[in-house]
């Protein structure tokens, strides 16, 4: 009972109403309890779901919130903490998302209101899924890992849309405290991007060895939700280090993708599958998911971007045939019988270099 009892009295201390950072010695304390006395992770989980749901006051709610984001950094995936603290948020005794927050105590209720309900939102995902934490080894190319690879991906771009709608806004943005959070926030999502700079270049390394036209379609979506994704990034990393969040030496390159590279690959795919309805398995790319490509993707006027599938002149208006043409690349036989192995070449933004398809793949790609 007694560690009970320090649990409650801990999340008290930790989260007092005053602007004073969240103390370490307080997480500290709370991993000790949760190591030798289990059922301590109970009673945060239901202390944490009174405290942060009667709060009005938009200082008790942050430090409730970095509490929690600072003890799921700390805890294993299948540890005791995030079991308890996920049957807490699915039977409603936990709210991170949607978040009923609403503050009283401020000059500007509204910022910091959008603020806490935007970083319960990112930390209600987190405790959901961990899967942006590295991995060992390299992802193999078998079906199972490509399908396992685009699930991750599409979590981590959620994670990232929600760490940039926590940018704070008005006087939130110089505040002390806030400013802490964001520390935690963008370190966090480092690890994000970096992992997903990883996975993306191996989707685009397969993008046209996928088994299914679906597959190949929720790639495609992915890899332009990537660029679309990459410019707001950059912004976002660009104000947070004009704000003094984090050091500047901390921050990731945010690698862009053109536009031109999404316009390219988008004709490639809707041709190729066109290509493969002589075998009888084919949808039509008329009626894809793949839309036009309109939305603006990188500065369209940077002249030194490699586009994603080079051409030999500048016609904005070449249909995938030409594009496939320009992007084929013969081999010399290396018998008198033997005919020219082709196949297209796809320039990666991420490292640089070209990736080229498999010769050996169906279409010859």
């Amino acid at each position: 009972m007694g560690g009970l009892c320090n649990v409650d009295h801990i999340i008290v201390k930790a989260t007092a109403p005053n602007s004073s950072p969240l103390s370490d010695k307080y997480v500290h304390q709370l991993l000790r309890l949760f190591a030798i006395s289990p059922p301590c992770c109970r009673a945060f989980s239901l202390g944490f779901a009174r405290r942060f749901g009667k709060t009005r006051s938009w200082r008790v709610a942050l430090k409730c919130l970095l509490l929690l984001h600072r003890l799921l950094r700390s805890s294993p995936e299948d540890s005791l903490f995030r079991t308890e603290l996920l049957i807490n948020r699915s039977n409603g005794s936990i709210s991170l998302y949607p978040c009923n927050f609403r503050d009283v105590s401020s000059s500007d209720p509204e910022s910091f209101t959008a603020f806490i309900r935007s970083y319960a939102r990112l930390l209600d995902e987190i405790s959901n899924e961990d899967n942006h934490r590295a991995r060992p080894g390299p992802p193999d190319n078998s079906p199972e890992e490509i399908g396992r690879v685009l699930e991750v991906l599409e979590q981590i771009q959620s994670l990232i849309d929600r760490v940039i709608e926590c940018k704070p806004t008005g006087v939130t943005a110089r505040n002390f405290l806030i400013q802490t959070a964001m520390k935690h926030i963008i370190r966090d999502s480092f690890v994000c991007y970096t992992v997903f700079k990883n996975d993306i270049v191996f989707l685009l390394e397969n993008m046209f060895q996928m088994p299914t036209y679906q597959c190949c379609i929720s790639a495609f979506s992915v890899y332009k939700k990537a660029a679309l994704q990459a410019d707001q990034l950059y912004e976002f990393y660009q104000w947070c280090k004009l704000m003094g969040v984090c050091g500047c030496y901390e921050y990731p390159f945010v690698d862009r993708i053109p536009l031109l590279q999404i316009q390219a690959l988008e004709s490639f795919i809707n041709g190729m599958w066109e290509i493969k309805d002589d075998d009888g398995d084919h949808q039509s790319p008329s009626s894809s998911p793949l839309s036009s490509t309109t939305e603006k993707v990188g500065d369209e006027g940077e002249e030194e971007r490699q586009p994603l599938i080079k051409l030999n002149d500048d016609d904005d208006d070449d249909s995938w045939e030409d594009i496939l043409e320009a992007s084929v690349i013969n081999f010399s036989s290396h018998g008198s019988d033997e005919k020219d192995e082709w196949r297209i070449q796809v320039y990666n933004p991420f490292d640089g270099k070209y990736v080229s398809g498999d010769p050996n793949y169906p279409w010859g790609l």
